[in-house]
């Protein structure tokens, strides 16, 4: 009896310790968002008064107000919204057709081409830039939605991910769906797309979020303010109040709301998502 109270102690304690640990990271990661939020809530030099500063008192909506109406941030919320929700269908909708193609089709070159899909994951961006400009320019979609969103509607990372997934699905299922008359389109819209939906979840929130948070294409490809994202509008919002901390905190805060609650909604979809092709390589 004593020798199972001593190891239940040293259990006890594992725990605790465990826990101790896990508080304090939490405390690491969450005092920036802390920080971020009180500042945004602060008037003025506030933020300057230190201890007070880090104290959730003297706190005004006002200096979100005035982010929103300065930085022209419905407009620009508005645009990113629109282009990000266009890139991320248009990405399923590629990622789906183009996976189901490399999994249940036979052509010639299928390996080739895929390897070749994938050898763009190697590729920066920034190096097919300038050439993306000068064809966006010589279409004329400078200043336009199509600019903002024609560029990013393929994803190579997308195929590889939905592959995965239709990669463990059984041969004998295709089969057996042939036998009852679905044809390709019939068997990925019945049997794989249904069977691939965290993946689809997991891969809709990595496009949402890297089409959200562009700057240096936006940029590039318009100048006039009814066409700008909103990272451009907070940058302009810093550059026309760079002595104004808590006003630029507030228009980061005010951005970074549609990120927040699509990661709290697709958080699920993401882990699933992420170990749903974990099967079979």
């Amino acid at each position: 009896m004593a020798e199972a109270s001593a190891l239940d102690r040293v259990s006890g304690s594992r725990k605790w310790a465990r826990y101790l640990v896990l508080t304090v990271v939490a405390i690491l990661l969450l005092f920036p968002i802390y920080v971020m939020v009180l500042f945004s809530l602060k008037p003025g030099t506030a933020i300057f008064d230190y201890p007070r500063a880090l104290l959730p008192v003297d706190l005004t909506l006002e200096t979100l107000k005035d982010a929103w109406n300065q930085g022209n941030l419905d407009r620009y919320l508005l645009n990113s919204a629109i282009v990000s929700i266009a890139i991320t269908v248009g990405t399923l909708i590629t990622s789906l057709l183009a996976a189901y193609a490399f999994s249940f089709m036979r052509f010639p070159l299928r390996g080739l081409l895929f390897y070749v899909v994938l050898a763009t994951l190697l590729v920066p961006a920034e190096v097919t830039i300038l050439a993306n400009t000068d064809t966006i320019k010589s279409l004329g979609w400078t200043d336009s939605y199509q600019g903002l969103v024609v560029p990013f509607l393929a994803a190579a990372f997308g195929v590889f991910l939905l592959r995965q997934v239709f990669l463990t699905v059984p041969k004998d299922l295709r089969e057996a769906a042939a036998l009852d008359g679905l044809g390709h389109f019939g068997f990925l819209r019945e049997v794989a797309a249904p069977l691939a939906r965290p993946t689809l979840g997991a891969l809709a929130l990595f496009s949402f979020l890297g089409a959200y948070n562009q700057y240096l294409w936006p940029q590039r490809i318009t100048n006039d303010p009814d066409y700008r994202t909103v990272q451009i509008g907070l940058r302009s919002l810093s550059s026309a109040n760079p002595d104004r901390l808590t006003l630029i905190t507030a228009g980061t805060l005010i951005a970074s709301a549609p990120i927040v609650i699509v990661l709290i909604g697709f958080q699920r979809q993401l882990i699933r998502g992420l170990t749903a092709g974990a099967v079979k390589g």
